[in-house]
C-alpha cells in the first residue's frame, strides 16, 4: 500500500499484520481523491479521518493538498498505526482516541471540518450514526463534503442538509460523495 499521488506519492505506508483494519486499496483511493480534486476539495482543506486505520485516507489528503488532518479511531492499535506512517512521511497532525459513533458537540478549539473521511467497518450500519452525529455536534463546515466508504449493498438514503454528488462500486465496496447543503 502506498501514496497514489501528490507531494508523497509512491511513498509506502505501515500496514496492518492481522484483518482487523481493512485498509482502502490504492485503485479505490485514486478514483476517491479524483473525484475530490475535480470539484476543488483539497486545496486547503481541514480534514477528518474518522475510522482511520492506517490514516492512508488522511495522508492521501495531505499529499494532495489539504492543509490539516485529525485522524480518529477508538481502537489504540488503528491510531497507533496512522501514526506511525504519519510519522515515517513526517506530517504534523493530530490523532484522537475517540468513537466517532459517540461525538459530542464540537468545542471552540477544535475546527469544522470541509472533508470528512467515513470508512466504518462495513455492514455495522455505522454510517448514518456517524453522519448524523458529526452534524448535530458541528463538526463539519458548511458546504463540507463527506466521503463514505461502505459495502456494496449499502443504500444512502438521505440526510437533512445533504445530498449525495455521486456514487461508484468497485467490487465489494462502495463510495458515496456527499455534500453538506444547508444543515444548521
Amino acid at each position: 500500500m502506498k501514496i497514489v499521488a501528490g507531494h508523497f506519492r509512491g511513498r509506502k505506508l505501515f500496514v496492518p499484520k492481522n484483518n482487523d483494519i481493512r485498509p482502502t486499496s490504492d485503485k479505490i483511493r485514486g478514483a476517491v481523491f479524483n473525484m475530490l480534486q475535480s470539484r476543488g476539495v483539497l486545496d486547503g482543506a481541514h480534514v477528518l479521518d474518522a475510522f482511520c486505520g492506517t490514516g492512508a485516507l488522511g495522508l492521501e489528503a495531505l499529499s494532495r493538498g489539504a492543509s490539516s488532518c485529525v485522524f480518529m479511531d477508538k481502537a489504540r492499535d488503528s491510531l497507533s498505526l496512522a501514526q506511525d506512517n504519519a510519522d515515517m512521511l513526517g506530517v504534523e497532525a493530530a490523532f484522537l482516541l475517540r468513537d466517532a459513533t459517540k461525538l459530542n458537540i464540537r468545542t471552540e478549539n477544535i475546527p469544522a471540518y470541509n472533508l470528512v473521511f467515513l470508512d466504518p467497518p462495513y455492514a455495522k450500519g455505522l454510517v448514518f450514526t456517524t453522519l448524523q452525529g458529526l452534524l448535530d455536534g458541528d463538526w463539519i463546515a458548511p458546504e463540507g463534503w463527506i466521503v463514505c466508504e461502505a459495502e456494496r449493498a449499502f443504500t444512502y438514503s438521505g440526510i437533512a442538509g445533504c445530498e449525495m454528488d455521486n456514487e461508484k462500486t468497485y467490487g465489494d465496496t462502495k463510495i458515496t460523495l456527499i455534500r453538506l447543503t444547508n444543515h444548521a
